[in-house]
């Protein structure tokens, strides 16, 4: 059954493959081919269903901030939240503009500012955000080797002007705790991430678990993973967060690298990739490919 909705959802990806551009701001990304397309759904009894190219690596991006605000979230769930907000931006995701005039507190944890906020307490709280993230990710995802791309982050970090500038930003409002340019480091890091729709979806099982791993372990309360996918739906789509809603129906969280995460409660994560990227930043293929599968399995959050 599974197979044979992804099967469909591939043919109908395919037809928007060629529409977008890829993310050519980040010199690396412009490199990739934008005709590539994979998709893996990781069921809770444990199997996995890909199809495409849902076993190449790209780039997570700002997918990676899922997993930093959860690992912030299990170690302390208030304090962030005095620091960011948890509202829609409204905005494009690297808005200077609303940083300053909101006196320095992001409106939400998933556009860069706050990503950035959420980095810098992940790393005050654990000594290395790299290392949680790693540990984190490499154990749901059970691949020992995943880490960041060295030259895509020295890419991000070249390029990366205006997210340096909103680290200080931040700073001059007191509202990072670390040296910003190890804030930077970190951060660019996360982004650089490189890993696979399976590994992905994997990763992100527990979000689908009401907060406990595959293994059995909990890293959130139900309740803490119920707020986590409350934000991916209102936030995690940058500016077209309703848009998504509409369409696809789920908790989401995209990256410019073209890959969306995506949380269906009680039942699947699932990772969705392809390059081609729309005007607000989500991957073209990849929404309506989510848009198809929703509507074929009748599984959404509404």
């Amino acid at each position: 059954m599974m197979d044979e909705v992804l099967r469909d959802v591939h043919a109908v990806a395919t037809e928007s493959l060629g529409q977008g551009s890829v993310a050519d701001y980040i010199p690396s990304l412009a490199e990739v081919d934008p005709g590539q397309f994979g998709m893996a759904v990781a069921i809770n009894d444990g199997s996995v269903h890909v199809v495409g190219d849902a076993d190449v690596s790209f780039s997570v991006q700002s997918i990676s901030k899922v997993f930093s605000l959860a690992l912030v979230m299990a170690e302390d769930n208030e304090h962030i939240w005095t620091r960011v907000s948890r509202e829609p931006s409204g905005n494009p995701f690297n808005s200077l503009l609303q940083l300053d005039q909101e006196a320095g507190k992001p409106r939400n944890p998933f556009i860069n500012a706050g990503a950035l906020v959420v980095t810098d307490q992940l790393h005050a709280q654990t000594g290395s955000a790299t290392s949680a993230m790693r540990e984190l990710i490499r154990n749901g995802s059970g691949n020992p080797d995943i880490d960041g791309d060295p030259a895509v982050a020295r890419s991000e970090r070249t390029h990366g002007n205006r997210i340096a500038a909103m680290a200080h930003l931040l700073a001059s409002y007191d509202n990072l705790e670390c040296p910003v340019e190890t804030v930077l480091d970190e951060y660019f890091w996360q982004c650089s991430l490189s890993m696979t729709c399976r590994e992905i979806a994997l990763s992100a099982s527990f979000l689908s678990r009401n907060g406990v791993h595959a293994d059995g372990t909990r890293l959130l309360t139900a309740s803490e993973t119920k707020r986590v996918n409350a934000i991916m739906l209102t936030c995690g789509t940058y500016d077209a967060a309703g848009e998504f809603a509409y369409r696809v129906g789920l908790p989401g969280k995209s990256g410019v690298g073209g890959g969306i995460l995506a949380v269906i409660p009680g039942r699947c994560t699932i990772c969705v990739w392809s390059p081609a990227l729309g005007t607000s930043g989500n991957s073209v293929a990849g929404v309506a490919a989510l848009d198809r599968f929703t509507t074929l399995t009748g599984w959404s959050v509404f």
